[in-house]
């Protein structure tokens, strides 16, 4: 578990799946993730979330407010394969009535000190539909940079069901350079 100035970021495993399934409820959520998930794609996605934690050190967070408990969403990393290479990935998704909080970029700014604090990552990438503008904000609110698009299932603007193949830009940032200047050893 990780603590942030306002959020407690549980790594998620099965017996978040019912949490996970409701979240996944949420409109805006279900918009940009191919609609409402099924209580077993829920309970999958929690088990293979919770699998990274074990396998990769690195996975998926739900995110609660720390004063009140409530689920605000989820976030956090995972690899995947962009361009042939595998890659840890960045993303973040948050409930409707918690959106414009700089919720998804205390998530991430969370995921990018665990990546380069500890799993000694060169690099982080994130990736979002073309037309997610609120998302490319938070990405270069992290301080990362257009790198340039894919191509993968996902939303093509004007068009409601997954493309095969949609356009996501996609950004990346690299590990700081230490304090001193000099690489460690």
């Amino acid at each position: 578990m990780r603590l942030t100035p306002r959020l407690r970021l549980e790594p998620i495993s099965p017996r978040h799946a019912h949490e996970l399934w409701l979240l996944h409820q949420d409109d805006h959520i279900a918009t940009w993730y191919g609609g409402t998930w099924s209580r077993q794609t829920a309970a999958d996605a929690a088990r293979t979330w919770g699998q990274g934690w074990s396998e990769d050190r690195a996975g998926k967070w739900l995110a609660y407010q720390q004063d009140t408990g409530e689920l605000v969403g989820r976030g956090g990393l995972s690899y995947t394969d962009v361009a042939g290479a595998r890659r840890l990935e960045i993303g973040w998704a948050i409930r409707r009535p918690f959106q414009g909080q700089g919720y998804a970029t205390e998530i991430g700014r969370a995921g990018l000190a665990l990546a380069f604090d500890h799993l000694d990552a060169p690099d982080v990438i994130a990736f979002t539909e073309r037309h997610n503008q609120r998302s490319q904000a938070v990405m270069r609110r992290l301080g990362m940079h257009y790198t340039g698009q894919i191509l993968r299932p996902g939303l093509v603007e004007g068009h409601h069901q997954i493309q095969p193949e949609a356009p996501f830009v996609l950004y990346t940032v690299q590990r700081p350079d230490p304090p001193n200047g000099h690489a460690a050893t």
